[in-house]
């Protein structure tokens, strides 16, 4: 009998602007992160602790389309601010935040918004809703060296050519350094960590044959097709 032997995983990595790959070590994403956002969705747009969930690192697709998921009929589109990691550790200094970012990207948070209900009515985790295969639609990564720091600057979503989502970054409620900072001090962040960190108002749902695109001043503009 010939033993079964197991194909080691392959490292899920992000483009990089220019050639290269980033691999990537685990996906945080934060929510209510703009307060348009947090209102029309039902909560207080008020300032309070951040609120953070996990994709996998392997539903990042940098491929340009996105397959509609099973056992959802309304599946929503949510630009985000990608942050990726080149270094870590626990209770980062909101001071030296910004030292530990190796770029930005354009990305999507695709969510089962039936299947996210269901969970929050229940008091259950959102990962049903949020981890699915190939929910993290993303544009290549640009490196800092490039773009500078992030810290302002258009963010929108058309879909069909129709503007769905728009706001500025300026109007995260927790900036890229106290996502950062906060975030350390419950885990312990390391190269190859990245944060998708909230979107504005005006998420909606798509259909097989839609065409999105998401943009943000200053990055490789990101195109997907719902398949």
């Amino acid at each position: 009998m010939t033993d079964f032997v197991i194909p080691a995983p392959q490292i899920p990595a992000i483009p990089v602007s220019g050639g290269g790959n980033f691999p990537v070590r685990r996906v945080y994403c934060i929510g209510r992160n703009y307060e348009a956002h947090a209102a029309e969705m039902g909560h207080d747009p008020n300032r309070e602790p951040p609120f953070f969930f996990q994709k996998n690192p392997d539903n990042l697709d940098p491929s340009g389309e996105f397959p509609y998921p099973p056992r959802s009929s309304d599946v929503h589109h949510e630009v985000e601010l990608l942050i990726a990691l080149k270094s870590g550790g626990t209770n980062i200094p909101l001071a030296e935040a910004l030292d530990h970012v190796w770029g930005y990207a354009v990305a999507l948070d695709m969510t089962r918004r039936d299947l996210q209900a269901e969970a929050k009515k229940l008091g259950r985790p959102w990962e049903i809703g949020k981890a699915f295969e190939r929910s993290a639609p993303v544009a290549p990564l640009v490196p800092v060296s490039r773009v500078g720091v992030l810290d302002s600057g258009r963010i929108e979503l058309t879909v069909n050519g129709t503007l769905r989502q728009e706001g500025d970054l300026r109007q995260m409620i927790w900036k890229v350094p106290e996502m950062i900072a906060s975030l350390s001090e419950y885990f312990e962040l390391r190269a190859g960590d990245v944060i998708l960190s909230g979107t504005p108002a005006g998420v909606g749902a798509v259909v097989r044959g839609d065409s999105m695109e998401a943009t943000i001043e200053g990055l490789e503009s990101l195109v997907v097709r719902v398949v």
